[in-house]
């Protein structure tokens, strides 16, 4: 006796759906030819039958009945996976690129190129490029890092942290920092403008002008800023900013200011001045941490913004540039907020 196919029974939503596909000239060839399978199926006609009126084969038709019983009409839009080609790389040879990428070097080189990979390992250099993209491996990448090794870096943590967070009563907040030699750079040749489908130029070789050093005072009250350009960098300059600091502010009102370990800061002169002013408080962030001080983020924005692609013909062209950004900043000042609590501060910069 001959096998009888399994009976196709369609609900309602199922007939009207693949009714739909068998008729529609929008739908793939191969939708529509699997729609009209199961549908003549369901009539009750044999799979030799539907095979001779499709003009396809009968394994293909008994394929197809046996999808949509297990899969229902989803089964029929999309091709079962298929297991590919073998690769041609074996697992222990990606296992030996990856040992290779991790704990050797090249004899000439400090880190692997998917070229020098490849040609140790004796395959393409593509081969190299997606077996590193797989297991995320980036050996042209270095990271920087740097830990403080300030034995009361906790404590200093927690002070300069807890100021912004939560700042004393009738106390005014500054980040004070210098911006040392800022270069005026004059470029040997006029740069030309940026046009649509080119940017702007600048000659990479330029002429020296001198130097000038920036003292800062970022208030975490409003965001303004107090500077003063000076032409070095000793602790008479940086006496001569803290007076201008304390003309500045509120006199009722306590200064807190947040300071480098920079030997200037602590200077005996230094010491006596702030002897003679009580409500001047320095507080110190630890060595390598720079980054605790909200007015580097500053120095940061001074710089991408006016600095970088200027050109100055002199010294006094720079200072007055900067003066001008400041005075433009302290139009609309931004205030920069610390939000992370100290249990999520980073120990390195």
């Amino acid at each position: 006796m001959s096998r009888r196919a399994p009976v196709v029974v369609l609900s309602p939503e199922e007939r009207a759906t693949l009714q739909s596909w068998a008729k529609a000239r929008s739908q793939p060839q191969r939708l529509v030819q699997r729609a009209q399978v199961v549908l003549l199926a369901a009539e009750g006609i044999e799979s030799q039958e539907i095979a001779a009126r499709l003009r396809i084969s009968r394994p293909t038709v008994q394929l197809w009945r046996q999808r949509f019983l297990a899969l229902r009409a989803a089964g029929l839009e999309k091709d079962a996976p298929r297991p590919g080609r073998i690769p041609r790389i074996t697992s222990s040879q990606v296992a030996a690129i990856v040992e290779a990428t991790l704990h050797r070097k090249p004899p000439n080189a400090t880190h692997w190129s998917t070229r020098t990979m490849a040609k140790a390992q004796g395959v393409s250099e593509a081969t190299v490029r997606r077996i590193w993209q797989r297991h995320n491996l980036k050996p042209h990448r270095l990271d920087t890092f740097k830990l403080s090794r300030d034995p009361k870096f906790i404590d200093k943590l927690v002070d300069i942290v807890g100021l912004y967070l939560n700042p004393p009563d009738k106390a005014l907040v500054l980040c004070v920092d210098e911006k040392s030699q800022i270069q005026a750079l004059d470029r040997t040749q006029p740069g030309l403008p940026m046009k649509p489908g080119r940017c702007g130029t600048m000659t990479h070789d330029y002429k020296r002008h001198g130097t000038t050093t920036l003292f800062a005072a970022l208030s975490m009250l409003d965001g303004k800023v107090i500077g003063d350009c000076m032409p070095q960098h000793r602790h008479q300059e940086f006496i001569r900013f803290l007076k201008r600091i304390d003309t500045e502010t509120p006199a009722e009102a306590d200064l807190h200011l947040i300071v480098d370990n920079y030997g200037t800061h602590k200077h005996p002169r230094v010491k006596s001045w702030l002897r003679r002013q009580p409500r001047v408080h320095l507080h110190f962030t630890p060595t390598s941490s720079s980054w605790l001080n909200l007015v580097e983020r500053w120095f940061r924005d001074l710089t991408q913004q006016r600095i970088r692609r200027g050109s100055f013909h002199a010294v006094k062209e720079l200072i007055r540039t900067i003066e001008d950004y400041i005075a433009n900043h302290n139009q609309k000042p931004q205030v920069f907020v610390w939000s992370a609590p100290v249990e999520r501060t980073p120990l390195n910069g």
